[in-house]
């Protein structure tokens, strides 16, 4: 099997974006249906269930229908303060198996500055750049969620409908794969937010969550080679300040691709996700 090139994942990005409905999609030449159908089945052909045609485009769909307060914008300069404030890095380097590593450091959000959805954007945003290389199509991301000063402006933010968007992006509405959920520094008053979202979550996700606590320096290195790991965290990689810096600055490179996706245009290369492997 091939990479994905950019012309495949353009076609499906303008293919899903502008179609309001099924109907639409069965009223394409048949040519056009196999060619699409192809490019499906060669980026999610590694997933022991593969969503069907339909199903992910009406999810996608849906879901950017249903969260113009995430998809609407996903320029970065939308959310600049939030990513300047280091709140979000991914490591340069795989783990073991291959997966993409994302980290995010809920203390570095300021509640009274970006809501919860403009924090969710930024989960957006790195998806849309990293579903475009082959080897995260292939082998997922995991998360790593550091839950250092969170506090109740924080909880009092996350509802049961921002819950529910939550889990949908995780299990059926974006085509990546979440490996694991690593959570560190939990407090016990982020329990009653976990506990609202956790029923709107797959068995397959629940078992991939890991709480370490505060003790997590050797428990992540249970399932993080220490080499990629910043030290901030158990291991001997680059710091968390430069993880998320250099991140930042390849969001902000890629401006104009996101501005691109959010006015239903598609387009850009996607060629520009390699620069950061």
């Amino acid at each position: 099997m091939t990479p994905l090139d950019s012309n495949m994942i353009n076609s499906f990005y303008i293919l899903v974006y502008s179609l309001k409905h099924l109907e639409e999609l069965r009223r394409l030449p048949t040519y056009l249906c196999k060619e699409f159908t192809s490019v499906l089945n060669k980026a999610w052909v590694l997933s022991r269930s593969k969503p069907r045609l339909d199903f992910l485009l009406i999810n996608y769909h849906k879901l950017r229908q249903e969260c113009p307060e995430i998809t609407a914008d996903l320029r970065p300069s939308s959310i600049s303060g939030l990513l300047q404030n280091n709140y979000h890095g991914v490591l340069r380097s795989r783990d073991d198996a291959g997966s993409r590593v994302l980290i995010y450091r809920i203390g570095q959000w300021n509640p009274k500055e970006f809501t919860a959805y403009e924090v969710f954007r930024v989960s957006l945003i790195t998806s849309e750049l990293i579903v475009q290389e082959w080897e995260t199509q292939r082998n997922g991301l995991k998360a790593i969620f550091d839950l250092q000063d969170w506090c109740f402006a924080h909880a009092l933010q996350i509802n049961p409908s921002l819950a529910k968007k939550i889990s949908s992006v995780l299990t059926d509405s974006f085509p990546l794969k979440v490996r694991g959920i690593h959570l560190i520094n939990e407090p016990i008053f982020f329990r009653p937010v976990f506990a609202m979202i956790r029923p709107f979550l797959p068995d397959k996700i629940k078992q991939r969550i890991h709480m370490h606590g505060s003790s997590y320096a050797q428990s992540l290195c249970d399932y993080f080679p220490k080499a990629i790991l910043p030290p901030e965290y158990g291991g001997t990689g680059p710091s968390i300040d430069e993880v998320c810096q250099d991140w930042t600055e390849y969001i902000m490179q890629s401006e104009d691709y996101l501005y691109r996706l959010s006015l239903d245009l598609g387009g850009g290369d996607a060629s520009q996700s390699s620069a950061y492997e």
